[in-house]
């Protein structure tokens, strides 16, 4: 299996140096698949959405995928669905349909059209930043 992170540009040689023996000697902590998060308690992840009920659940029309795209898909799904990190619902009240995206190099990710459950939500007043700019404004801070 391929480990694959990145580190930022904004480092020194040494500092580079130093993250990578550092990600080397503690490369067990990560979770580089599904299966590595098995100990993580469902009361930890597990989301509740504050829906208005002045919206009626909505159950999406399936859509037609490729064939060969449904077989990258269902084994993603199955891939979730081992590690416990999906369940199979059997009655959902909002059905939203799966998006594929392929990757570079072939891979797929899967995504949902959450469009219909979006509009049912209220609107957060403090969006979070985007996390990529986070992480870079604080790479150029010292350690």
């Amino acid at each position: 299996m391929v480990k694959e992170t990145r580190i930022s540009i904004h480092l020194s040689p040494s500092e580079k140096e130093e993250y990578i023996r550092f990600l080397k000697e503690y490369e067990y902590i990560f979770a580089w698949s599904y299966d590595d998060m098995t100990s993580v308690s469902t009361s930890i992840v597990a989301h509740k959405l504050p829906t208005n009920l002045m919206f009626l659940p909505v159950k999406q029309k399936l859509r037609n995928l490729k064939p060969d795209m449904s077989l990258k898909i269902k084994e993603e799904f199955t891939k979730q669905i081992k590690a416990k990190v999906l369940r199979v619902v059997e009655y959902p009240t909002w059905l939203a349909n799966i998006v594929p995206v392929l990757k570079k190099y072939g891979k797929v990710r899967v995504c949902v059209d959450y469009r219909d459950l979006n509009r049912a939500i209220p609107k957060d007043d403090f969006p979070l930043p985007n996390i990529h700019i986070l992480i870079e404004n604080y790479a150029k801070q010292e350690l």
